[in-house]
């Protein structure tokens, strides 16, 4: 009977004891359980901040996994400011899901505000690294003595103010006062108060750029209009927008409060498509961001004959569709079936339902380059580009089949004489490097006669193609052997480690307010333009090889500062 009792309270303890290690079994998974659900929450959680994602987008967050030490580095970096990726995918999202007007409005507000204050962090953080562009710009071949500039060597000049005592005009027009060369009162149209006079203090900054422009450069890098001009183009608000005319694809022409004025380019394509290798170099789009990445090239390459450019993003409601008094342009507008609003002009080609240009839903990127002074002040002469192609499928041009062409250039006028010849091999150089083959024209300034720079306008159809060179566009320099000596000494330069092109290209468009969205020039277009660098040092060799007179020397008197770096 013990026996038996004994064993009845062993058995009993066997199962208080499993009982014990159950309750506490089920207490721990529930903890952990507890626990782990208490961390995905967090984990899913964005700060209170209106630079976050989801309140920028709209859409809901993601949760994050990982490990606990990924955790806690996501949160303390949850204060930065959104990344590229993140901007575009918040674009993209809006894209899909199409909000109303008043939501879109809010939505572009919030983007004009992450890229000025992202550009405020890249320039403060730009002050704090070595720049490869600033130590460019610093180099003696960036800041050679000037020629003296006489008085018709400046495109614009002021009048001067008339004399009081002058009886002559004084019965003709109304007295001019020193204090104030130009009044208007137009602030309910729309325009700023502008109260100009012969100070340059008073002055837009367009109209200092205009005024700055002399025979041998369209702006001095060191000018500061130039930068205070591209930020107005880039942030000042927007009177009307009108089409230009002419041209065989669609470009605005943008009037601002300031009286200013640019010709934009819209976004046709994103920067990463290439060109088809089976169309003609006259059938592509233009893109925007070649325009701008061409001004950024000009001026590495020590040129200034690019007028300045900027990037933009476009409310295509409010800043293009809502203001136009161009009717032929309104009556273009549609909205697509994913619910962008749409718009496709007139022009000569690709102005069709076929070819539209979109925002994302009404966001759009574009480009805006500065505009010259109007024709009826600064009078151009266009020129044909001896070099120009056939511009048809089936023809060869003149120096495409005679190889002894540049002798026949040579004893043509202007090229015959002057500076000409090497001003043309310089945009030969830049139109190689962003492969542009679209050069059939170039223009001059009338009022300087021949003795000039050449204009490097319209270079839409450049950076189409980063995996494969366009050897012919570098014919000119192989068949004429001639090259400046100062262009000759920035390439040069350009092709050292502490220089490389690509390097100070890219830390040049990444001041252009597009950049926050994506890189203005991905990395294989970067990285073309050292292979092409190489391919025009290589193409100089060959000249020096076999030409006494390869080199036309623009540095004369000017050894005892350049023994350290001529060859």
């Amino acid at each position: 009977m013990k026996i038996r009792n004994n064993m009845v309270r062993q058995g009993v303890g066997r199962r208080s004891l499993c009982l014990v290690l159950a309750c506490l079994s089920l207490a721990l998974h529930l903890f952990l359980a507890l626990f782990c659900l208490f961390v995905l929450q967090t984990s899913c959680l964005f700060p209170p901040s209106s630079s976050s994602p989801s309140s920028f987008s709209g859409s809901s967050p993601q949760c994050q996994q990982g490990s606990s030490s990924h955790f806690s580095s996501s949160q303390s970096s949850s204060h930065k400011l959104p990344t590229s990726r993140q901007i575009r995918v918040a674009k993209m999202s809006t894209h899909i899901n199409p909000k109303p007007e008043a939501s879109l409005n809010v939505v572009n507000e919030k983007v004009k505000k992450l890229i000025t204050v992202k550009m405020a962090t890249k320039m403060s953080q730009r002050v704090n690294r070595h720049s490869k562009l600033e130590g460019l710009f610093s180099h003696p071949l960036y800041n050679m003595p000037r020629p003296q500039l006489q008085e018709d060597d400046w495109l614009l000049r002021l009048k001067p103010t008339k004399k009081k005592d002058e009886d002559s005009w004084k019965d003709e027009e109304p007295e001019s006062s020193e204090e104030s060369d130009w009044q208007t009162d137009s602030e309910e149209d729309g325009y700023d108060r502008a109260d100009w006079t012969s100070s340059t203090e008073t002055q837009p900054p367009w109209l200092r750029y205009h005024l700055g422009i002399t025979r041998w450069e369209l702006y001095d890098r060191k000018d500061p209009s130039i930068a205070e001009m591209t930020q107005q183009m880039a942030t000042k608000r927007i009177l009307s927008a009108v089409q230009k005319s002419g041209g065989t694809q669609l470009k605005l022409i943008m009037s601002f409060s300031n009286y200013g004025q640019a010709l934009v380019k819209p976004m046709r394509q994103g920067r990463d498509s290439e060109t088809d290798l089976n169309l003609f170099y006259f059938s592509d789009f233009e893109r925007h961001n070649a325009e701008i990445a061409a001004f950024h090239l000009d001026r590495v390459l020590g040129f200034y004959r690019i007028p300045p450019v900027v990037g933009r993003l476009l409310n295509v409601t409010t800043e293009i569709r809502d203001i136009t008094t161009d009717q032929k342009l309104s009556k273009t507008f549609f909205t697509s079936p994913v619910g962008n609003l749409c718009f496709h002009g007139q022009c000569e080609y690709y102005c069709t339902t076929e070819n539209p240009v979109c925002g994302r839903p009404q966001v759009l990127e574009v480009s805006l380059a500065s505009m010259l002074p109007d024709l009826s002040l600064a009078p151009r002469r266009n020129w044909r580009s001896p070099w120009r192609r056939s511009y048809s499928r089936t023809k060869l041009a003149p120096w495409e089949k005679n190889p002894d062409y540049c002798v026949t250039v040579k004893q043509t006028p202007p090229y015959s004489e002057g500076t000409r010849l090497v001003d043309f091999i310089d945009m030969v150089i830049l139109d190689f490097l962003m492969s542009n083959m679209d050069r059939h024209h170039y223009e001059t300034f009338e009022t300087f006669g021949n003795n000039t720079f050449l204009l490097h306008l319209d270079n839409g159809r450049a950076f189409g193609r980063h995996s494969v060179d366009e050897p012919s566009i570098l014919e000119p320099l192989r068949m004429c052997c001639r090259i400046r000596r100062s262009t000759l000494l920035r390439l040069r330069l350009l092709s050292l480690p502490r220089f490389r092109l690509s390097d100070v290209m890219r830390e040049s468009l990444s001041q252009d307010p597009l950049d926050v969205v994506a890189p203005l020039l991905s990395e294989p277009h970067l990285s073309a333009l050292d292979r092409r660098l190489a391919t025009i040092l290589q193409a100089v060799h060959t000249c020096l090889e076999h030409h006494d007179d390869a080199v036309y020397d623009d540095l004369q008197g000017l050894d005892h500062i350049y023994n350290t770096i001529r060859q």
